[in-house]
């Protein structure tokens, strides 16, 4: 990918709409994900930059907040804010005093929420919008439309921007090769070596330094052993106590690296879907890498390791899909809401999403490149017992080149088709 290619943002749409309803914008999400780039084409020549990883700017802002955010043009995009916390308060004085839309867009690659600085709020004056790393559908110039096209059974127009077929095909290898990839910019593009020093460096930095912003953390051997064991936990049930087993690290400390990993949009947790039998339901969430690429750098999963080892393949592809469904949820605009469902008695379904009027959409995910009616049979259940009068339709999103009907309401769904054709 050329560094001139310009790669359309799903959330572009709702950044423009809101920077001319609220008077302060979030763009939040990793380091690296291209936030500041979104930004900057969003804002145009109408607007100031300043960015708070430069010294100086640092500097300035902890020393006079109520200065610093002081300006003429129509909106100032303050890149990093929390760097600079004692920020927020003065931004909150400056936008009450003009409280027209657009005036400040922030940036900030870590939870706000998360750091024990910030006690000042801004509810009300601001809109939060998350981005992440590329999803496919951004790099293949699509919609995000999956989910919808899932609920309406609609497999016959991709909606796609003509671009050329991916090198060797839509094959399984080629999934796992994107799935390996992952999506920040930087990164996707690079040779397999250059990608996975790529993504040490990145997580080096991390820790070294904006750890250091959040939290004074000085264990940083032990935050790198966290980090690969989350890592190795992608697609597993959230469980503090075994996650820390091996890491010789007491609870108390444990749970506050936990958060600080959390809070950097390294890891996200997927919330069990608890509306039906209650006694039987799991209450647990769902661990999962926020970008699969970071994840196989970390594990050293190489395509051809990958190809080898079906529970390497399985966990890979698993993370890789979850990175795509929440960004089609987060397209959408609240339209949908992406959960996980486990019962006592072993029953799984990868993701459900459900939509804002209760229908449901339950998808497993298939590594193989083939799929059995017995894939199905717990989102049969599923359906049958705990979905109710709810509409509830099921798919199998597997490693094949074919999408087929496989029952009413039901479907083996092709994840090369859906992520990988042009």
């Amino acid at each position: 990918m050329g560094q001139d290619v310009v790669i359309d943002r799903w959330q572009a749409k709702t950044v423009k709409t809101l920077m001319g309803e609220r008077r302060v914008l979030l763009l939040a999400g990793p380091r690296q994900c291209g936030k500041t780039t979104l930004a900057q084409q969003l804002a145009g020549d109408a607007a100031e930059y300043r960015t708070l990883d430069d010294a100086l700017h640092r500097t300035l802002a902890a020393n006079d907040p109520a200065g610093f955010v002081r300006h003429s043009q129509a909106t100032l995009i303050i890149d990093e804010i929390q760097r600079v916390p004692a920020l927020l308060p003065a931004i909150k004085l400056a936008v009450d005093e003009d409280q027209r839309p657009g005036r400040f867009l922030l940036t900030g690659s870590t939870n706000l929420q998360a750091l024990p600085t910030v006690q000042e709020s801004l509810a009300g004056r601001i809109a939060k919008i998350r981005l992440r790393p590329f999803a496919a559908g951004e790099l293949h110039g699509c919609q995000p439309d999956f989910i919808a096209r899932c609920f309406a059974q609609d497999w016959g127009g991709y909606h796609r921007a003509p671009s050329p077929p991916a090198e060797g095909g839509v094959t399984r290898e080629a999934l796992i090769d994107a799935a390996v990839r992952g999506g920040f910019p930087e990164a996707v593009g690079l040779k397999e070596r250059a990608r996975r020093r790529w993504h040490r460096d990145y997580i080096g930095a991390l820790l070294e330094r904006d750890l250091q912003d959040i939290a004074q953390i000085r264990r940083r051997e032990a935050m790198r052993d966290l980090v690969k064991t989350l890592a190795a936990w992608s697609g597993k049930h959230w469980d503090a106590a075994k996650i820390g087993a091996k890491l010789a690290i007491q609870r108390p400390t444990l749970d506050s690296y936990l958060n600080m990993v959390e809070a950097l949009f390294l890891i996200e947790r997927v919330p069990a879907w608890t509306k039906g039998d209650y006694g039987r339901v799991g209450k647990r969430k769902k661990l999962f890498m926020t970008d699969s690429g970071l994840m196989a750098s970390i594990l050293r999963l190489r395509p051809e390791r990958a190809q080898l080892g079906p529970d390497q393949a399985g966990k890979l592809i698993e993370t890789y899909v979850h990175n795509q469904l929440a960004a089609q949820v987060d397209a959408a605009d609240g339209d949908y809401a992406l959960y996980h469902y486990r019962d006592r008695e072993g029953r799984e379904i990868d993701f459900i999403i459900e939509r804002d009027d209760g229908a449901l959409l339950c998808i497993e995910v298939k590594s193989a490149a083939v799929v059995h009616k017995d894939d199905l049979k717990h989102i049969l259940w599923f359906r049958d017992r705990i979905a109710g009068k709810r509409q509830c339709l099921g798919i199998v999103l597997y490693a094949g080149p074919i999408t087929g009907r496989m029952g009413e309401g039901l479907w083996a769904v092709s994840a090369l088709q859906e992520f990988l054709a042009p």
